[in-house]
């Protein structure tokens, strides 16, 4: 289970990234999916994600094999450089909009999504194999890249709902479940998901009343919020491990630790650089 450390230093970016909707997409979308986001803000979401900076960061990611750069390696710089270069990172496959739960669907308002895009992921790969998702947000008119992930649940998840019959792919994420809603239903995608709604999956109505039950007193707002809980989805999980990086470019400073997915309704994510983390274990399918 992934779950969030609530005193990393970030910028919450609430209810959405505005990605970009075109007027027609919103007229076909089915109820209760979110509108898709643009071909072309997904080109320059892919075009943040592979520029040299963020590629040569990738580089490290994967030479140091998830250890934080605020612990030492076996190896010296220069042997870390030689394999960053020798990584040979690349981006694989499509970059994808990651829906998560909408605060706004927990609470019930009409004609609420199921879930709203926060950030895109694409799936990089290392010359040995590893790999790792980076997110990127819109920002203004910009995309930046604002994590490095290690593994590729993001896309991996996607293609599962694309290759399973079509649909929107979506995150719990206070269970860490994925789903995809597919015809007015949701569908489970993985283990916790099949746990929270059973193999057949649920009907739209009844996963919005599933989910109010579990988060409707801790919306944003709410009591639960008031009394400084405001991440919680799961007050009692474990925390996730949580590093530090250098920034993507210029001098090279520690960036603070950051989360992701921190706050009903809410992404948190770092403001002022890229972030690079470790998942907390191995997925189940």
């Amino acid at each position: 289970m992934t779950s969030i450390r609530s005193a990393a230093v970030a910028v919450l970016i609430a209810a959405g990234l505005g990605l970009a909707v075109t007027p027609s997409a919103q007229a076909e979308t089915p109820a209760g999916a979110p509108a898709p986001v643009t071909a072309a803000d997904l080109a320059q979401a892919r075009g943040a994600a592979q520029s040299p900076a963020v590629l040569d960061q990738l580089g490290h990611f994967f030479a140091r094999k998830g250890v934080p750069p605020t612990e030492q390696l076996t190896i010296g710089a220069a042997e870390e450089a030689q394999a960053a270069r020798a990584a040979a990172p690349s981006l694989a496959g499509s970059t994808v909009p990651v829906y998560t739960l909408d605060a706004a669907f927990v609470a019930g308002t009409p004609g609420a999504a199921v879930a709203k895009a926060e950030y895109t992921a694409s799936r990089a790969v290392s010359a040995d194999g590893q790999v790792a998702s980076v997110w990127t947000v819109k920002q203004g008119e910009t995309w930046r890249v604002v994590n490095i992930a290690s593994g590729g649940d993001e896309t991996e998840y996607a293609a599962k709902a694309a290759g399973s019959g079509g649909g929107t792919a979506f995150r719990e994420p206070q269970l860490d479940a994925w789903y995809v809603l597919r015809d007015g239903r949701v569908l489970p995608l993985d283990d916790e998901a099949r746990s929270s709604v059973g193999a057949a999956g649920v009907t739209l109505a009844a996963y919005q009343k599933l989910v109010h039950q579990r988060y409707g007193d801790k919306l944003p707002g709410s009591a639960y919020d008031r009394a400084g809980e405001g991440g919680g989805y799961r007050p009692d999980a474990p925390a996730q491990e949580e590093v530090s990086a250098r920034a993507a470019a210029g001098g090279g400073t520690a960036l603070p630790a950051v989360t992701a997915a921190a706050a009903l309704g809410a992404t948190a994510l770092v403001g002022a650089g890229v972030a690079l983390r470790r998942r907390a274990g191995a997925r189940r399918e």
